[in-house]
């Protein structure tokens, strides 16, 4: 059973046996700005990791703040994030996005939730992953991995990812917090798949309820 009681154990086992890196991750990592931080994770939704570090990375070339992406108008942004998913619609928000950061917070990003969702293509997670990776505050990311995750293990009883979001404020640990996104996406994707996980080559699964199911 996966509890509050060893849920810190949990997360050590995760970590001893997943040593791969997240997009957003290998990008703290090398010093990018909070401003690419916050384009790469708008980019990478419902776009495969690989694309999305490779488009954000050709990216980056040319763009460090939000004065620079000015320089792109609707089509050419567009043309240059070609073919992540929906990149039109995400060239739009950049690029009033970019306007809005100019002209009302000086080209910075703010660091509090409630300013973050009111920029154009920004939801909790976005929010969540700027405040936790590029601010270092306490946030929890959840997407679909996280959440199903945390209910797969019986942890949770949720619903909907913003359910999860505020239960395991309550309940996780802090010093934790910030590990949630990057630790469960990657087991997510790779073990505690949403359709055939791998339970047999999960490292929990002499604790977890779902794997014992599976036998």
């Amino acid at each position: 059973m996966i509890s509050e009681e060893n849920i810190i154990e949990v997360f050590e086992i995760l970590e001893s046996h997943l040593k791969e890196k997240n997009m957003i991750q290998k990008f703290i990592d090398e010093k990018f700005t909070p401003f690419q931080i916050l384009v790469a994770t708008i980019l990478s939704a419902r776009t495969r990791d690989e694309q999305s570090e490779e488009i954000s990375r050709r990216l980056f070339k040319k763009v460090k703040m939000p004065r620079d992406l000015l320089k792109f108008n609707k089509k050419q942004l567009a043309k240059e994030i070609y073919p992540i998913g929906f990149y039109r619609t995400k060239a739009k928000n950049l690029i009033k996005l970019a306007k809005i950061l100019v002209e009302k917070y000086d080209g910075r990003i703010p660091e509090k939730m409630e300013e973050l969702l009111k920029l154009p293509g920004v939801g909790r997670k976005t929010a969540n992953i700027v405040l936790a990776y590029a601010f270092n505050k306490p946030a929890i990311a959840v997407d679909t991995h996280v959440h199903r995750i945390f209910n797969r293990w019986g942890f949770l009883k949720t619903k909907k990812p913003e359910e999860t979001e505020m239960e395991l404020r309550k309940r996780l640990p802090r010093k934790l917090w910030g590990k949630v996104n990057n630790l469960l996406v990657n087991f997510g994707k790779n073990i505690c798949k949403p359709i055939k996980p791998l339970c047999d080559k999960c490292p929990l699964n002499s604790l977890c309820p779902f794997s014992k199911c599976q036998k």
